[in-house]
């Protein structure tokens, strides 16, 4: 990422489209790498995807039906009760070996990133990061997560109790097209280490890259029908995939997220969903200007804002306002759009219509009732057909779309407050809480403001990258942004059944040695007294 320091970019052409790269879509996606990558897709018909950057179709695909995804269940199920036997430790290796290959191999994933995505070639960067991050925790930490654990049992010496950790069976996923890598194989790693099978998918515009992985997973040691694939349309592929599954992990809207758990909850199978957000920025009275207007333009510009931890709503201390808006407005519009594959574009694509029309009908509305537009506001089809310029807007009022409706785009709302109550308050009046952002000199300051926020994540001085990097730890949404946590032990164990064997020695749990229920009954509450005496657990 750009160093916080660096002064912004000039130039004497402002949002102009970065240098293009000698690749193209052809050149990337041959007949040859689509027929090796859907060979393991279960699919009966023929759909499609294309690439932002151009529109242009990328690949003929096979497409599922619901009879597919009950097929693709069916070979899973037979090939989890086999990898569940492996032991933890071979299972782990493959997590190892997969983390090396992709870092070796990411040119090629790159590229599938970009063209599928639109975006950067540095945003898409993040995603090998992430993915070789879980890779090598749960690569390393498994064993720790899932041996068997020792627990006081109910009575001293005489009762021996151990936890032990089942795959739940087949995980059904439910993956996004923003972050293709991370949020398909990034989510299933953790599921594999466990011992269950996965039945992914993925969306079909961005399908290549998850199978490229899925790929490069099999190639690493995992047994192939162990990860199943199934495309097509969401309305008609995802229901099914909930209707089959174990355990269902989603990430996407929170209109969606609330059906895929009705249907979890209808089957009593566990459920994890990461959603909406409409991410807030404090800039307090304190903070380093500069290299809060630089890290404002990472958090509300990496992957054209179509990354759920984002940031659209940045409050800043009036006394700095002025100042900080000046410096990020300048950086903003010193940003390089482009479309190549390579380093050196700021920005890329939206990733296709739907989003293009939103962004646009979230700036323009804003304007026409009064919003000013500090940077950007415009389309860009000279770059390409879904490009549109990183815009940052003051002046936004609650009855503006864009104030409380998540954009998911390159656009930003600016506010000023007076005290830290109210920026706290503005804050989190959201219905959601997924991610936040707090830029002060004091870290104690910081780390304060950010425990009174309400989201799962909260970076202080940067805007999402250390939280969601710091793979120990979980990450994951509050209120209308979702259930449950990915990272750290929520994230590989939300892909286990807790069990207790409990072993009673000695005596019995029940009148024994010539008691009567009178006398068992005595006995037993002084045994309860000296066991709280004695800070018995």
């Amino acid at each position: 990422m750009t160093d916080a320091q660096a002064p912004a970019k000039t130039g004497t052409n402002p949002l102009a489209p970065a240098p293009e790269g000698a690749r193209t879509a052809a050149d990337v996606v041959t007949p040859e790498l689509v027929a090796q990558l859907t060979k393991g897709v279960v699919g009966s018909g023929r759909t499609a995807n294309h690439t932002p950057f151009t529109g242009e179709k990328l690949a003929d695909l096979p497409e599922s039906t619901p009879e597919d995804v009950r097929q693709a269940f069916e070979a899973a199920r037979l090939a989890q009760a086999v990898w569940a036997q492996v032991p933890v430790r071979q299972r782990a290796a493959v997590l190892l070996r997969f983390h090396d290959l992709l870092l070796e191999r990411q040119a090629e994933v790159l590229d599938l990133i970009q063209l599928e995505t639109g975006k950067a070639r540095l945003h898409a960067h993040e995603e090998v990061q992430a993915v070789a991050v879980a890779a090598r925790h749960y690569g390393r930490k498994a064993p720790a997560y899932l041996k068997p654990k020792r627990h006081a049992g109910a009575m001293p010496t005489l009762t021996r109790v151990t936890e032990l950790r089942h795959p739940r069976g087949v995980v059904g996923q439910i993956a996004p097209w923003n972050y293709p890598l991370e949020l398909s194989v990034g989510d299933a790693l953790p599921a594999f280490v466990t011992g269950n099978a996965v039945v992914m998918k993925p969306d079909t515009e961005t399908c290549l890259t998850a199978l490229w992985a899925r790929d490069l997973l099999i190639e690493a040691g995992l047994p192939a029908d162990v990860f199943q694939v199934v495309l097509g349309e969401g309305p008609v592929v995802g229901p099914e995939v909930v209707k089959h599954a174990d355990y269902v992990s989603f990430t996407g809207s929170t209109r969606t997220g609330r059906q895929v758990a009705q249907g979890a909850a209808a089957r009593l199978v566990g459920v994890s969903l990461e959603l909406g957000g409409k991410n807030a920025m404090l800039v307090l009275q304190d903070a380093d200007v500069e290299k809060a207007a630089a890290g404002a333009v990472r958090a509300c510009f990496s992957s054209a804002g179509q990354l759920c931890i984002s940031i659209e709503r940045l409050y800043v201390h009036e006394s700095i306002a002025d100042a900080f808006v000046e410096r990020f407005a300048a950086r903003t519009k010193a940003m390089r759009l482009g479309k190549s594959l390579a380093y050196g574009a700021d920005m890329g694509s939206l990733v296709g219509e739907r989003q293009l029309e939103t962004v646009t009908r979230h700036v323009e509305e804003a304007v026409a009732k009064g919003a000013k537009l500090v940077a950007g506001g415009v389309a860009r089809p000279d770059i390409g057909p879904y490009f549109f310029e990183p815009t940052i807007l003051d002046g936004v009022e609650p009855e503006m779309s864009v104030c409380a409706e998540e954009t998911f785009g390159p656009v930003v709302s600016i506010y000023r407050f007076k005290t830290e109550d109210e920026a706290v308050d503005h804050a989190n009046s959201t219905p959601y809480g997924l991610n936040s952002s707090v830029w002060t000199k004091n870290g104690s300051r910081g780390r304060a403001v950010a425990a009174r926020l309400r989201t799962g994540t909260v970076n202080v001085n940067e805007g999402y990258a250390p939280a969601y990097g710091s793979v120990q730890s979980p990450m994951g949404g509050m209120k209308d942004s979702g259930l449950g946590r990915r990272h750290g032990s929520e994230g590989i164990l939300k892909y286990t059944e807790a069990q207790t064997v409990a072993q009673q020695r000695l005596l019995p749990m029940a009148p024994s040695l010539g008691m009567d229920d009178e006398k068992y009954a005595q006995f037993m509450s002084r045994s309860l007294r000296l066991m709280k005496a004695f800070r018995f657990r």
